[in-house]
């Protein structure tokens, strides 16, 4: 749902985000883009692999301290349990949940010693509840979203602040891939200035589109054949 080459770099764009570990489009390899603060108009960009620990560790030792991170990197494939691709599915699963615990093993511990920093992690709508063809992305997803409620509750009062956004569907290269309507489909512009904003917020957790995000969050409560015939709705796979 929200592809990262274009995404990152248009949050980039957006009242500079310091971190972002983005994947480049076709490519395990990722750009770190940094910026010292948000106010800075200066980044760099070394090379990283969000795959590949020696990687990770590489591009955070090249920049030094940072104020906070940014993780978006993502890669997505749709698939069925009737069409499992092994490679594809571990693929998904590394680069959006175990990247994440690679690029936050290489600053968290710095941040936990200063007592300040900020994370944000980028998840998605899908991770609040199984769907079809999500296979590997929505399992990731909410990994990630889980994640997020493990920092949050373990920086509660502390200088450390969390916060995670789940987006439904931005107009990515990744989601190009999807032959299917997506309802509140919105421009990588609009979301990077989503996230940009609630990065200078309060808010813990921040779900948008608003009423697109009530259909997934009200579903983690209602029979999960009432989800399924509301997601059938409003999501047409044909």
């Amino acid at each position: 749902m929200n592809g990262c080459k274009s995404f990152g770099n248009q949050l980039l764009k957006t009242k500079g985000a310091w971190v972002a570990a983005k994947q480049m489009h076709n490519s395990p390899v990722s750009a770190l883009s940094l910026c010292v603060n948000l106010s800075s108009a200066i980044s760099t960009s070394p090379r990283c692999d969000v795959t590949n620990l020696d990687s990770v560790k590489s591009a955070f030792a090249s920049v030094g301290k940072i104020d906070g991170v940014v993780y978006l990197a993502g890669d997505y494939t749709s698939m069925h349990a009737q069409d499992w691709n092994k490679p594809e599915a571990i693929k998904m699963a590394d680069t959006n949940f175990m990247g994440a615990l690679r690029v936050l093993g290489a600053c968290i511990l710095d941040f936990v010693n200063r007592n300040e920093g900020h994370i944000v992690i980028i998840g998605s709508l899908v991770g609040f509840t199984g769907l079809q063809g999500a296979i590997g992305y929505g399992a990731s997803k909410a990994a990630l979203m889980h994640l997020a409620e493990n920092l949050t509750a373990d920086f509660y009062k502390t200088k450390i602040r969390v916060q995670l956004f789940n987006p439904g569907f931005v107009g990515t290269k990744l989601t190009l891939k999807n032959k299917f309507h997506m309802p509140f489909k919105m421009s990588t512009e609009k979301a990077a200035e989503i996230i940009a904003n609630g990065m200078l917020g309060n808010k813990s957790v921040i779900n948008f589109p608003r009423f697109f995000s009530l259909i997934f969050r009200i579903g983690r409560i209602l029979p999960f054949k009432y989800f399924i015939l509301v997601k059938e709705i409003t999501i047409n796979d044909d």
